[in-house]
C-alpha cells in the first residue's frame, strides 16, 4: 500500500508540474513580451569581428526591387505568387511570432492584446529598427473555410498596420501587410491550434538599420 501511495503521490506532482509549464508558456506570449524583445528579434545580424565584416553577404538587387515593388501597395492586391516570393525572403530575415488576439469573428484587436500592439509599436518606432521594411503578416487557424480565412488574416494584417501608422507615426510605406489565412500554421501538426492565430513580423533589410 505504501508503494502504491507513493507512486500515486509522484503522478500527481508530475501532473501539477506539467499544467503550471504550459500555462506560463501561454501566458509569456501575449502577455509578457517586451519593446526589447521584439527590437532584439528583429534586429540586423551584424558580423561577429570587424575582420568578417567583408564575408556579410551584400544586398541581393533583385530582391530589393521586389521589396520596393511592395510598397503602398493594399493586401488585397497581392497575388498569391506574390505572397510566395514575401514569404520565401522572409524565411531568412529576423522576425517575430506575436500571438496578437482578436474578436472573436472580427479584425478588431481585443483588450488582452493591447500590451503586445504597444510593445510592438514601440519597438517598430525605436531607433534601433530606423529604416527598415516589415512585413506585417497575419495568420489564422484552420476552423472556417480557406477563402473566409485568408480574408480574415488579410484584415487583421491592415488592422495592425493602422495601428502603427496612426498611434507610432510609423510611415506607411515601411510596412507590408501580407494575409496567408491557414496555410502556414505555426504548428501544422494542429491546424486547428489556438497558436496558429499570430501576427508575424519580419525586418526585411539586408543590411544593419541607420541609428
Amino acid at each position: 500500500m505504501s508503494l502504491q501511495r507513493n507512486l500515486a503521490a509522484f503522478r500527481a506532482i508530475l501532473a501539477i508540474g506539467a499544467a503550471l509549464s504550459m500555462s506560463a508558456g501561454m501566458a509569456l506570449a501575449a502577455d509578457d513580451v517586451t519593446e526589447n524583445q521584439i527590437i532584439k528579434a528583429l534586429a540586423p545580424k551584424k558580423p561577429l569581428t570587424r575582420s568578417l565584416s567583408a564575408a556579410t553577404p551584400a544586398p541581393d538587387p533583385a530582391e530589393s526591387r521586389f521589396v520596393d515593388t511592395l510598397r503602398n501597395r493594399t493586401t488585397r492586391s497581392l497575388s498569391a505568387g506574390e505572397r510566395e516570393q514575401i514569404a520565401t525572403i522572409a524565411k531568412d530575415k529576423p522576425n517575430i511570432d506575436l500571438e496578437i488576439t482578436f474578436d472573436y469573428d472580427s479584425a478588431k484587436i481585443s483588450a488582452r492584446a493591447e500590451r503586445a500592439v504597444e510593445a510592438l509599436g514601440k519597438a517598430l518606432s525605436n531607433p534601433a529598427l530606423k529604416g527598415s521594411t516589415f512585413v506585417v503578416a497575419g495568420h489564422t487557424d484552420a476552423i472556417g473555410s480557406e477563402a473566409y480565412n485568408q480574408d480574415l488574416s488579410e484584415r487583421r494584417a491592415d488592422t495592425i498596420k493602422r495601428v502603427l501608422v496612426e498611434q507610432y507615426g510609423i510611415p506607411g510605406a515601411d510596412l507590408v501587410t501580407v494575409g496567408y489565412g491557414e496555410s502556414k500554421p505555426k504548428d501544422p501538426a494542429a491546424p486547428l491550434d489556438p497558436s496558429n492565430r499570430r501576427v508575424q513580423v519580419v525586418n526585411m533589410a539586408s543590411k544593419t538599420a541607420s541609428k
